[in-house]
């Protein structure tokens, strides 16, 4: 039997609503067959003070359940260790948890994590901060904080707000002006209003929209968006959806184990959901296959 200990973001999407839903889970993973111990939200505690006492206890591995910025706390702190991450689709995208071919049903996630295996994936990072799926800078960061601001805000007035706040945004985001270098290369200037650099490749094929196949490749891929906005996102989530975009003209993509990033004042960054103001020059790096993650039995990736 897999012994876990269980730390949830009790402010997660997934949550909300659920009377006392750590009790509840904690009988559930228990029924799935996992040796579980919950920390509890109630201690004075905080979510990171949670994880470390999770560490602590030495299990077999920590089961996060949350988005994937509370994913990616936990892996900040389970990098290198041999102590496995366990992930419950808690958050409202939960990107890592659909890479690894989670069920997003939490019965089934639940069953997965205790009859899965062990995988190792890469982390990447910048400036001493991990992420597992994406590094954001540019328009799409500024949006999110329009998202972050509207949350909560529930039917059609917080729905407004968002809009109105991310069309302003669009209209008014001044391209960023960069100077960028991979892998020890001459540094290029270049100017965008967005740029992403994933951990590991997007996927091409139908339906496949920021998705990845691998996660243990060792590499970073840079992309760069060319006059991005609101008509230049349709048509690329369109090409992702039909899987042709990677030779579309409105993105250059490159691969490297390290990028470089100067610019002349510090950068919003949005890694995994979670935004952070970063002081250049961004020193994003690889670490390949360092976190063990537990994977369904029929993944293959």
């Amino acid at each position: 039997m897999r012994r876990v200990a269980v730390v949830l973001n009790m402010a997660s999407g997934g949550l909300l609503g659920h009377a006392n839903p750590e009790a509840g889970l904690a009988t559930q993973l228990r029924g799935a067959g996992l040796e579980a111990t919950i920390i509890p939200a109630s201690d004075t505690s905080d979510l990171n003070g949670r994880l470390d006492r999770a560490i602590a206890m030495a299990p077999d591995a920590v089961i996060v359940g949350g988005g994937d910025g509370t994913i990616c706390a936990a892996a900040q702190r389970l990098a290198g260790t041999p102590i496995a991450l366990g992930v419950l689709p808690l958050g409202t995208m939960n990107m890592l948890a659909k890479d690894l071919r989670l069920p997003m049903e939490l019965p089934a996630a639940m069953a997965a994590l205790a009859c899965g295996h062990l995988r190792t994936i890469d982390v990447a990072e910048v400036n001493g901060r991990v992420f597992l799926c994406n590094a954001v800078l540019g328009l799409p960061t500024a949006i999110g904080r329009h998202r972050e601001r509207s949350r909560g805000e529930a039917g059609f007035l917080g729905r407004w707000r968002f809009l109105v706040g991310a069309f302003r945004t669009t209209v008014k985001q001044m391209p960023m002006r960069l100077n960028i270098a991979t892998d020890g290369s001459l540094p290029r200037t270049i100017h965008t209003r967005a740029l992403v650099v994933a951990n590991n490749a997007y996927s091409e094929g139908f339906g496949e929209v920021f998705t990845r196949r691998r996660l243990d490749e060792g590499k970073l891929v840079l992309y760069v968006a060319h006059h991005f906005g609101a008509w230049w996102s349709l048509k690329m989530i369109l090409a992702m959806f039909l899987g042709a975009w990677r030779d579309r003209p409105e993105i250059d993509a490159c691969s490297a184990t390290e990028v470089v990033i100067r610019s002349r004042r510090p950068l919003r960054v949005m890694m995994d959901g979670e935004a952070f103001l970063l002081t250049p020059p961004l020193r994003f790096h690889v670490r390949p296959q360092a976190l063990q993650v537990i994977v369904p039995d029929d993944c293959d990736g």
